[in-house]
């Protein structure tokens, strides 16, 4: 079974990037889904989508976070990362890290993963 384990700094300040990571394990590892995902949650909103990376590394962004962000296989075959540039605190969400075996843009319905992250909270504060 896949598992996937998202980390970061918890707290961010204004102006800074955010780096994230998540990272695969289980039986199956990396080779068990094609397409890897970065969700958010911020407080008392819904999911957003922010975007994905595919097997092959082509990557897919929402375009309102396309100019600050950045999805990249990490320095491990089992790790993908996100980076955020110039976060504010609207930035402030529970991010999530999710896989799939369909490309699917901009989806944020739980069911359409076959693998979702239990979520890490970041706050953007000064």
């Amino acid at each position: 079974q896949v598992q996937l384990q998202e980390s970061g700094p918890g707290l961010v300040k204004p102006s800074q990037t955010l780096f994230l990571a998540c990272t695969v394990s289980g039986a199956s590892g990396p080779t068990a889904f094609y397409y890897w995902a970065w969700i958010r949650q911020p407080p008392g909103k819904g999911l957003e989508w922010m975007g994905v990376i595919s097997y092959t590394g082509s990557t897919y962004y929402s375009p309102s976070l396309k100019s600050r962000s950045s999805i990249a296989r990490g320095t491990s075959k089992n790790q993908f990362t996100l980076q955020l540039l110039s976060v504010t605190p609207e930035d402030t969400a529970v991010y999530y890290c999710a896989a799939s075996k369909a490309l699917i843009l901009g989806a944020t319905d739980k069911s359409l993963y076959g693998c979702w992250g239990q979520g890490t909270q970041v706050t953007v504060s000064s």
